[in-house]
């Protein structure tokens, strides 16, 4: 999956989250830090595709905020922590 912006949650919301992206049928993966180096310890991160304007309004309802930009692979900071 491409990856294009994220949103870092704590392990206990996760699940709050996987559940009503699956229902509206979301696509995103999660991601630990071992996938995601710049997560804070206790932080998983549930990661988005591009996605149509519509559902990234939808998302960004679910989590209060907008997305953050998902590192380069081949940045310095990817893998800096």
């Amino acid at each position: 999956m491409e990856r294009s912006f994220y949103y870092p949650v704590s392990w206990s919301e996760a699940h709050k989250y996987k559940l009503q992206l699956d229902q509206e049928g979301v696509p995103y993966e999660i991601q630990s830090p071992l996938d995601l180096p710049i997560l804070e310890k206790g932080q998983l991160a549930i990661v988005f595709p591009s996605i149509p304007l519509r559902m990234y309004a939808w998302v960004r309802t679910l989590f209060y905020r907008d997305g953050l930009r998902y590192p380069d692979q081949y940045s310095y900071d990817f893998g800096a922590r």
